[in-house]
């Protein structure tokens, strides 16, 4: 049930936009919209993206599924070692995974790119940026974002600490 400061109807036009991004590729205004509403377990947020960027790194969840649909726009859909062509009204699955079912949208069209993107919740969470070599681990996030997380680390494979460091003998 939802709690006095939320309402179980959000229309997206009313959202609220933030800006979120880094450098010249990456670039997206995201609207948080489960939370808003109540769910408790499901995540969806509106992102839009300009011609020529992308929201999100190329990544895969471990613990989490996603799909999105595309409202407006068109672009690219990197999915594992293909890439799809997308445009509105396309639904797109992201399941969990390794990097067979690593995923990330591009605008590569000359509009606004608009989609819904929904996700579980489930936590803990890892996930694998193959792009980068490295990955991300989160627990005890408020809200479903890596962000929030109580614990959250960042780094690459072969960079971990031994089981007993630190501990007394």
């Amino acid at each position: 049930m939802a709690d006095a400061t939320t309402r179980p109807v959000v229309n997206i036009d009313d959202l609220e936009l933030m800006d979120f991004g880094h450098g010249d590729g990456f670039a997206a205004k995201l609207g948080r919209i489960g939370g808003r509403i109540g769910a408790k377990q499901i995540g969806c947020m509106l992102t839009v993206v300009e011609p020529g960027k992308k929201a999100f790194p190329f990544h895969v969840h471990h613990a989490n599924e996603e799909m999105f649909f595309i409202l407006a726009g068109s672009g690219e859909y990197r999915f594992g070692e293909e890439t799809h062509q997308i445009r509105a009204g396309d639904m797109l699955a992201a399941p969990a995974g390794g990097p067979e079912a690593a995923h990330q949208i591009v605008n590569t069209g000359d509009e606004t790119l608009k989609y819904l993107a929904f996700s579980t919740k489930n936590q803990p969470e890892v996930v694998e940026y193959p792009d980068s070599d490295k990955f991300a681990v989160i627990s005890q996030s408020t809200d479903g974002s890596p962000m929030t997380a109580r614990i959250r680390h960042i780094g690459r494979p072969g960079s971990s600490l031994d089981y007993w460091d630190g501990e007394d003998a």
